[in-house]
């Protein structure tokens, strides 16, 4: 017999809920979304029909953690009051595989469970055969392609190629292990962000793909990146702490089944170049590939060197040293390295660390903020700066050995000028970097 969880703060709702059930299934209640986790670990239930607004945990939230935990689809089943449709379209972007309003109607309850039973078992027959991704749980590359060449040759819905943006600086700064906590976290939102029918699979590295059916409609695929990229932030900071600075990001690109054709190898080349037009456009976003808007894409003419040179330039221009996130600082830092034998123009890194002491009268987030302006104003246009954790990192373009004794001097005048130098002082070291 099929078990069921039911969370409900509600005790009368919770009770008349258990008597529908019980005669059918193996039910098991809890009045809160701590109370469901535990008996989740200890029953391991087929389904959850939890209620969506609670004191302490809402339905969303224990549905995200417990994906989180086990890293696999649990099917969850929302009950609610609410009339408002925006809640039942948040319910289902959010991963429901099913929504049922308030007060419950014992017929059509039993019927959606069943529905949803009959899912269940059949996703639970198919991982039996499917091949797994031994990391993450998902499908690997060639099972996601097989089922992905049947639903979309049968199925409406949205197939969607998702990016792990920056990921390789995990791997490089954190090292493997982290990188694969990661990948784990991150296939977990995926799973939280699409419904337990959908499909999901990896297709190697930090590249993923997902069919969401009956998904037609841009606000949908809007909702789902804003919902990726936001849990991403959270997750990597809980990962790496709250100074992790890696620019961590999903690109999704996405095309539509089947306005955009049936046949897999077709569209997978269409949401390809969704993502790489959102891969030029800063990243962390989504495209819906359009037919005409990509071939215009493919078939523009070359622009001339003016306008090359507007699209590469830097917007805004300010005084001082170029602030660039990690990322890029690191792509300018190799560049100088490359020429330094050919130009023959000595440079110098600097690694600077704030320290606090006595009363703190300002936050370390304000502090921060005030040094790296510090740094930026102190320093010219050529040298430029980022910041590494919990580290200040400064490149110093045609410099020697004396000049980095007059740059600290002016550091050090202009952070006793901030509010912050009254309780934080940095200290630095340097190196002359060699071809």
């Amino acid at each position: 017999m099929n078990k069921i969880l039911i969370v409900d703060d509600m005790i009368v709702t919770l009770l008349m809920t258990e008597n529908m059930l019980s005669e059918f299934y193996t039910v098991f209640c809890a009045t809160s979304g701590k109370e469901a986790i535990e008996i989740f670990r200890k029953e391991r239930p087929d389904m959850v029909l939890s209620d969506l607004h609670m004191p302490g945990m809402s339905g969303y939230e224990l549905q995200l953690t417990l994906q989180s935990e086990y890293h696999d689809i649990i099917p969850f089943m929302f009950m609610t009051a609410d009339d408002d449709e925006e809640t039942e379209s948040k319910g289902f972007d959010n991963g429901a595989m099913d929504f049922i309003r308030k007060p419950l109607n014992p017929d059509l309850l039993l019927r959606r469970i069943a529905n949803i039973m009959q899912t269940v078992n059949r996703l639970q027959g198919l991982r039996k055969h499917a091949s797994i991704d031994s990391l993450t749980g998902l499908l690997n590359k060639s099972s996601s392609e097989k089922e992905l060449k049947t639903a979309c040759k049968s199925a409406s819905g949205a197939l969607l190629m998702i990016d792990l943006d920056s990921f390789k600086l995990v791997n490089d700064i954190y090292g493997h292990s982290m990188g694969d906590k990661v990948l784990i976290s991150f296939a977990d939102i995926i799973r939280a962000a699409v419904r337990p029918a959908d499909i999901i699979g990896r297709m190697g590295g930090d590249e993923f793909i997902a069919f969401c059916h009956g998904m037609l409609d841009e606000a949908g695929i809007a909702h789902k990146s804003e919902f990726i990229n936001h849990s991403l932030t959270k997750s990597a900071k809980e990962l790496m702490g709250e100074d992790m600075n890696i620019p961590l990001g999903a690109s999704i690109g996405c095309v539509f089944v089947p306005t955009g054709g049936t046949d897999f190898e077709t569209l997978y080349k269409k949401a390809d170049k969704a993502l790489y037009t959102v891969k030029q456009n800063g990243k962390h976003g989504y495209n819906i590939f359009n037919e005409q808007h990509h071939a215009k894409s493919a078939d523009a003419s070359a622009a001339d060197i003016s306008h090359i040179e507007m699209i590469l330039g830097e917007r805004n221009q300010g005084e001082g040293a170029l602030h660039l996130p990690f990322e890029e600082f690191r792509a300018v830092y190799r560049y100088l390295r490359r020429t330094l034998k050919v130009y023959e123009k000595p440079a110098c890194i600097l690694l600077l660390s704030l320290n606090r002491y006595g009363n703190a009268t300002v936050t370390p987030a304000e502090a921060e903020e005030q040094f790296i302006d510090t740094l930026r104003t102190s320093l010219r246009k050529g040298d430029v700066v980022t910041r590494n954790g919990a580290n200040f990192i400064v490149l110093l373009s045609n410099v020697n050995k004396n000049s980095v004794v007059n740059v600290s001097d002016r550091l050090h005048q202009n952070w006793e000028k901030t509010p912050a130098s009254s309780c934080f002082s940095f200290s630095y070291e340097w190196s002359v970097l060699e071809p």
